[in-house]
């Protein structure tokens, strides 16, 4: 059966290309039904027009339509919907995701042109959804959907969630069957759990995928990134699991398999700062992390008990300096413009960025999302109403009528509280030995100050240590481009290419040399 996956992102940003990747669960969805025979088609529509889209849609003439919907893009994906009923009128639409699975109501309405909504994780449900519609059988009786029938919404039992991760079928083997994906960017981007251990009261996740966390095994993980290292040519990954680091053993298997197998790649990953430790982060920084990300939200007590983060400002000070200290670039979350926050709250959120100096760090005002225990209360305390997501034009929808000043603030203390010490450098070295990470940033560092010399001797020396590390080689070839020394950096562009025969970048770098 032909089955399209699509995705469009909201207006705002729209070609952007890093805010309007395809959600990694509809690339695992596409993996999923393909795998099992079906013709499946993945397609990101973000910076396509109506008439491109009208064409393809055409053009692939699927029997089914699986759109992805999330709160940013919640009316466009209605669009999307409307745009595809209209072309191929008795095709089945079916809907999923984040926002989806808890506003299916709000979907299903009478004269909407979505036939199925998927409620929470949807692999298996969208695989008997289309081998029971590929057979011409009934479907009604599947877990997890919800669907308009004699003028009500039905709504089935949910279904069991999958125990063993490790039975999915990894996206990069299918992402190349599809339109409008930049395969390179959007396999940067890898998943390694599902779930959250936290239960902060402003996020969906513990009631999207349960409240237990689901692990893939360090095997598949390390068997996706070589993977996408010899057939995408990359060498950097982000990891955006809720907290990587949520299982410790599991972690530090995962980083034991990629110094033993020289894998060689840099990465970065979100975690929590009650499960950090010594030792993780220096396996993690010999292994290639370069970067973790912490929601630290707020500096005050009282407004992290509020939003249920169950972590205190001491904690979060002590994991900075912890990080900081191994040399793994620290970046930050902030949650700004939220109720009841005082000028004192303020200060002393402040007062913990000047005391952390993160490397980087992202503000967004609070916002309700559905399926958080924050927009529940809301509701039930007439602050919101429940219709506030069907009625709001609005791709974001604040808590308060967000004035802007207090996120302004906070970005200005993250910009001017970023600190660097070259001294810190030779410390990291003593205490850890040689790590290429640690040669990484240095060496990154210098060339941001113009001290090319000291850049080209961090950068040597692991290309003397391990020859076969892309990284060395690759960024001495932009820092000798740079430099005006194109035919030594067209020299190590090409060492790279020995390599990882795949790498763009270095393919790029040869070209402009």
């Amino acid at each position: 059966m032909k089955v399209l996956l699509a995705y469009q992102s909201g207006l705002p940003d729209r070609h952007d290309p890093y805010i309007n990747l395809v959600p990694t669960g509809l690339c695992y969805l596409h993996a999923y039904v393909r795998e099992s025979g079906h013709d499946s088609l993945l397609a990101n529509f973000s910076a396509w027009s109506a008439q491109e889209i009208t064409r393809e849609v055409r053009n692939f003439k699927p029997a089914v339509i699986g759109i992805s919907q999330w709160t940013h893009n919640r009316h466009t994906s209605m669009e999307l919907a409307r745009m595809c009923r209209a072309i191929l009128p008795e095709c089945i639409i079916i809907m999923g995701g984040g926002h989806a699975t808890f506003c299916y109501e709000d979907i299903l309405t009478e004269d909407s042109p979505v036939t199925i909504v998927v409620r929470g994780e949807a692999e298996e449900t969208l695989l008997e959804l289309v081998t029971l519609l590929a057979a011409g059988d009934d479907w009604r009786g599947c877990a997890g959907i919800a669907f308009r029938q004699e003028g009500t919404v039905s709504v089935t039992p949910p279904r069991k969630a999958l125990a063993d991760l490790d039975r999915l079928p990894l996206p990069g083997y299918y992402n190349n069957i599809s339109i409008g994906v930049d395969l390179e960017l959007q396999s940067e981007f890898i998943v390694t759990t599902r779930g959250c251990p936290s239960t902060c009261n402003f996020c969906s996740s513990p009631n999207f995928w349960g409240r237990k966390v689901r692990f893939r095994s360090p095997e598949a993980i390390v068997e996706e990134i070589r993977f996408l290292r010899q057939t995408c040519g990359l060498i950097y990954f982000s990891i955006r699991d809720d907290t990587f680091t949520a299982d410790r053993s599991r972690v530090l298997d995962f980083c034991v398999r990629l110094q033993e197998e020289n894998i060689h790649i840099l990465w970065n990953c979100q975690s929590r700062v009650s499960a950090i430790d010594e030792e993780l982060l220096i396996a993690m920084k010999r292994a290639g992390c370069e970067c973790i990300q912490l929601g630290i939200e707020s500096g005050s007590p009282r407004i992290l008990k509020q939003l249920g983060k169950h972590i205190t400002p001491d904690q979060a000070i002590k994991a900075c300096a912890l990080i900081k200290s191994i040399g793994i670039h620290l970046s930050v979350f902030l949650i700004s413009d939220i109720p009841g926050e005082t000028d004192d709250d303020m200060r002393q959120t402040v007062a913990l960025i000047r005391t952390i100096h993160p490397d980087d760090g992202y503000v967004s005002p609070l916002a309700y999302y559905p399926g958080t225990q924050l927009y529940t209360d809301a509701v039930n305390n007439g602050s919101t109403t429940s219709g506030l997501f069907a009625e709001n034009a609005q791709n974001a929808l604040y808590v308060t009528a967000a004035s802007g000043k207090a996120s302004a603030l906070l970005l200005r203390e993250l910009a001017k509280n970023r600190h660097c010490d070259p001294e810190n450098f030779h410390q990291q070295k003593e205490k850890l030995g040689f790590c290429y990470t640690t040669n990484i940033i240095a060496g990154e560092w210098y060339r941001q100050q113009g001290d090319y010399v000291n850049s080209e001797l961090q950068l040597h020396e692991i290309t003397m240590i391990q020859p076969h590390n892309p990284w060395g080689w690759f960024l001495l070839g932009d820092l000798y481009s740079e430099w005006g020394k194109r035919k030594k950096g067209a020299a190590c562009y090409a060492k790279v290419l020995q390599i990882v025969p795949k790498h763009a970048p270095s393919k790029a770098g040869i070209t402009t040399a």
